[in-house]
């Protein structure tokens, strides 16, 4: 019979405590973009997976799109919010119809993503973050717009006049987009273009009326379009790519980790359009913190305790 020594004893038992065991969850790195809303939708995500009791590791506002799909793709990343509509672009099919509508963009993204990539998109928000216009909420009022239909009338007897920036009047998907599908065309006057591309500035303009517009290119979920009482147009014949956020987890993670669509669902359902505007603005234009918006309207849901 061998004996161990002291030292044999104390080594072999100072590695077994050192030793990983072999059912330890590996924590699920969470990912975001840049923006707001991302960093929003990542931090949702942190807090509901945490109250869930799986291990998480924070990797948000880690870069913009192509950094996110890249990191997700070789693994830094097991889990972050994507919008159904980038589908068109990761697989090459921007001219597919499919993208305008809801439920078969996020069908066809979810298929493509699970073969090729064995990625799982879960059930989205209900809230466009597409290409809009915004209109003042005076004028609105007054003029009875809810529809890009009435926008259309409106913009047909001269009423209308958008600040927008060069890429939205002139790329085919934006502007274009809608006054084809609507039957209008604003004229050079009806215009302001700006250099850059910030929703901020144009929705502001619209909001104070400076340089006598009245309306503004937007996105569908800007936080600004609540708080500066503007009204988004609805796009009621789909000119826009749709464009819900969904959490887009690698199937591996999701293997170790069943729970994880169960405890996401809740929280994504109850994320429409106009509650994500209203977050967005409680962070964007009132400044507060990402992760006390995201506990508290959690905590209002009864989502987090």
């Amino acid at each position: 019979m061998a004996f161990l020594t002291r030292r044999t004893v104390l080594g072999a038992a100072t590695a077994a405590a050192l030793a990983p065991r072999a059912d330890a969850a590996a924590p699920v790195k969470v990912g975001s973009k840049l923006d707001t809303e991302a960093a929003l939708l990542g931090t949702i995500v942190l807090q509901v997976l945490k109250a869930g009791g799986i291990p998480t590791e924070s990797r948000l506002r880690l870069g913009p799109t192509k950094i996110l799909r890249a990191a997700i793709l070789s693994g830094d990343v097991d889990l972050y919010p994507e919008y159904t509509g980038n589908g068109a672009f990761f697989f090459n099919q921007e001219s597919n119809p499919v993208w305008k509508n809801v439920t078969q963009g996020y069908d066809l993204v979810r298929r493509l993503d699970a073969d090729a990539n064995r990625l799982a998109w879960l059930p989205p928000a209900p809230a466009n973050n597409t290409w809009g216009i915004a209109v003042n909420g005076d004028a609105a009022t007054r003029e009875k717009l809810s529809s890009m239909e009435d926008f259309a009338r409106w913009a047909k007897a001269g009423g209308a006049k958008l600040v927008a920036s060069a890429e939205f009047v002139e790329s085919p998907a934006a502007l274009p987009a809608f006054q084809a599908a609507y039957g209008f065309k604003l004229a050079a006057d009806q215009l302001v273009i700006l250099a850059g591309g910030d929703t901020a500035a144009t929705e502001r303009a619209a909001a104070e009326g400076i340089s006598g517009v009245n309306a503004a290119m937007a996105y569908g979920t800007d936080g600004a379009i609540a708080a500066l009482d503007l009204r988004l147009m609805d796009d009621i014949k789909h000119a826009q790519m749709v464009y819900e956020p969904s959490p887009v987890v690698r199937q591996a993670a999701l293997d170790a980790n069943p729970s994880i669509p169960g405890l996401l669902a809740p929280a994504f359902a109850a994320l429409d359009g106009a509650t994500l505007r209203t977050l967005n603005g409680r962070i964007a234009v009132d400044g507060q913190d990402v992760a006390a918006v995201a506990s508290a309207w959690l905590k209002e849901k009864g989502l987090l305790k």
